[in-house]
């Protein structure tokens, strides 16, 4: 007795369904994006010398208000906001 086969075989028609939805999903995802810091922004973002002179002045005005000590001087206000506005 022979046994012919009919019809095309070794085809899983759940396969090259699988396959075709994992093709769609490659065609889909879209290239990571990606973000580089060059080492001049690193540099600008390391806290500068005049940023730790700064904060330690302000911590100093800070306490002198604190204590009630503070006394602003109106005159170098002004020239600093005329200095301000002058540039």
């Amino acid at each position: 007795m022979k046994i012919n086969q009919n019809g095309v075989s070794g085809i899983n028609p759940y396969q090259r369904q699988l396959n075709k939805v994992q093709e769609a999903k490659k065609a889909v995802e879209a290239p990571k994006d990606k973000l580089e810091i060059s080492s001049a922004a690193k540099g600008m973002q390391e806290v500068s010398k005049l940023t730790k002179e700064r904060m330690e002045k302000i911590a100093s005005l800070k306490q002198q208000v604190a204590k009630g000590e503070y006394q602003p001087q109106p005159e170098k206000i002004a020239e600093g906001i005329v200095k301000f506005y002058k540039k």
